[in-house]
């Protein structure tokens, strides 16, 4: 159980996967863990459903405000451009970065492994990912499988990674066990 466990959940402004934020969220409640919406802006984050745009969501903070130690883990929704974006701000990616150096669990699902790339964190670990971030993954020292979930334990911290919104199952549970 992740009692008292806080989760931060990193997403751009616009463009997170609503279901890749939604049910890992729901999971991280189930749980008995606190779930913390953090975004490069404050205000609402805007989800899609795949290209089509979906609901907002409230900010509980933004990634210049908040410090490492507030959270036991880190999740990352994917679509396609929360990650192009969040790896474009030099503070999500030290966000992203900092839990590997506190050695806090991690969870990474569809395209979210893009900012664990800019991160500079993927180097000699297994992980899988959307299939078209392969060639990244590798290019960053990476070893991909094609597999619904990944737990990776080479390194500092626990890094749970899926493929896609077919995977959330697989992937919620992985990563509250992880975070728990």
């Amino acid at each position: 159980m992740m009692q008292g466990k806080t989760i931060a959940f990193l997403v751009a402004p616009e463009g997170v996967e609503q279901v890749e934020l939604t049910e890992p969220w729901k999971a991280v409640k189930q749980a008995g863990g606190t779930p913390r919406l953090i975004s490069t802006a404050p205000g609402q984050i805007q989800a899609f459903n795949h290209l089509d745009k979906a609901d907002t969501f409230a900010v509980d903070d933004t990634v210049d405000n908040v410090d490492v130690g507030a959270f036991d883990g880190l999740l990352l929704p994917g679509g396609v451009a929360n990650p192009d974006f969040l790896r474009t701000v030099p503070q999500a990616v030290q966000f992203a970065r900092s839990f590997f150096d506190a050695g806090k669990p991690v969870a990474s699902i569809c395209h979210a492994p893009w900012t664990l790339v800019e991160a500079d964190v993927v180097r000699g670990r297994t992980l899988t990912s959307w299939p078209s971030l392969q060639t990244d993954l590798r290019n960053a020292g990476a070893t991909w499988v094609d597999q619904e979930v990944m737990i990776c334990t080479d390194g500092p911290n626990t890094l749970v990674t899926s493929r896609k919104p077919d995977d959330l199952k697989a992937f919620c549970q992985a990563a509250t066990d992880a975070f728990g």
